[in-house]
């Protein structure tokens, strides 16, 4: 019977988890007049201190390149960031957080660390691991099924 409510569950606890995201992303970004999506972006750039280009922050941060051209502009203007040009090609400019952005970045990932802290009290290391190992697991199995599609049921694993 566990098996036959599964889906239901969870995609309801996956898309709860997302809405709850976005909302800590937007209440930490409203204090730099920015919005939740420009919260993935600076944590992305954070991690790539020497520089990343659009194209690379549309992988990590899965996002089209519609929507990073938005939210670089808007980071730009706000002065979270700064493009280093390269060849002359806005797009392969390597992007740059300014002092602000670190500081922002570094804010939301302190955020983003006492969230996971809080939402995680009473899990061991071991548990959280297991958890984020299964996640992924799952992550990297539903994006093989949306690429490949399903298998039949007829076919072996």
């Amino acid at each position: 019977m566990a098996n036959e409510y599964g889906y239901e569950l969870f995609s309801s606890s996956i898309s709860c988890i997302y809405h709850d995201i976005q909302r800590i992303e937007r209440a930490q970004m409203a204090k730099y007049g920015l919005k939740g999506p420009h919260a993935q972006c600076l944590l992305a750039m954070s991690r790539n201190p020497g520089g990343i280009t659009a194209a690379e922050l549309c992988e990590l941060c899965e996002k089209d390149k519609a929507a990073i051209s938005r939210t670089v502009a808007e980071l730009e203007q706000a002065n979270m960031i700064r493009r280093v040009q390269n060849n002359g090609k806005r797009y392969r400019a390597s992007l740059l957080l300014t002092p602000q952005g670190q500081a922002a970045a570094q804010a939301v990932s302190e955020i983003a660390r006492r969230a996971v802290e809080q939402a995680s009290e009473g899990y061991d290391e071991g548990s959280r691991e297991t958890f984020y190992s299964v996640l992924a697991m799952i992550a990297g199995s539903l994006h093989t099924i949306c690429k490949n599609g399903l298998q039949d049921e007829n076919q072996e694993g």
